[in-house]
């Protein structure tokens, strides 16, 4: 829980009360590799804190795996329009590597929300985050070819192919959307 609470004290001091109700509703997780956090037609009911491990969002293309992003150690992992819509997901989070995963369902989020109005805070500083590299993928994919989205990849993510399998990652069909160090 340390290194959890560690991040979100980083982005706003928490209170004792709100360490104490986050310590009583997230609940930490040792996965293996090749577990699926998410598989289309599930609705996602938690965010995912990674504190070690690596994940990979896809989908399935004309039977074809199309992956669309990798997160790691101190990332947040989400299917954003099926947690915030609580409607069914098209996408699958696969783990790559074994993890250690903090989460947090949906409901317990909303409540925290309402509870420790600090707790907003929060969540706004990671969605204007994530919302921002998100669009910087978006230009890159309007904007770049293949080949130097490819290279984006490997400046941003240099240990990427050290730690995902080549299937997983052709420049032909890769969609960068590994969040850039800062």
């Amino acid at each position: 829980m340390a290194p959890f609470l560690a991040f979100i004290d980083a982005i706003q001091p928490v209170s004792p009360a709100l360490a104490q109700a986050l310590t009583a509703v997230v609940r930490r997780e040792i996965l293996p590799a090749r577990h699926l956090l998410l598989q289309p037609g599930d609705v996602a009911r938690r965010v995912y804190f990674l504190e070690t491990g690596l994940v990979r969002g896809y989908t399935l293309l004309h039977g074809r795996e199309v992956s669309s992003w990798f997160m790691q150690a101190g990332d947040f992992v989400i299917s954003i329009l099926s947690f915030f819509t609580q409607q069914p997901s098209a996408e699958n989070l696969e783990l790559l590597e074994p993890a250690v995963v903090h989460s947090i369902t949906h409901n317990e989020l909303q409540q925290l929300y309402h509870d420790f109005p600090e707790f907003n805070y929060v969540g706004r500083k990671l969605v204007e985050k994530y919302y921002v590299l998100s669009e910087q993928r978006t230009q890159n994919l309007r904007s770049r070819t293949a080949a130097e989205r490819y290279e984006l990849l490997l400046r941003d993510f240099p240990t990427v192919f050290q730690r995902v399998a080549l299937q997983h990652s052709d420049h032909r069909q890769f969609q960068i959307k590994a969040y850039p160090r800062k």
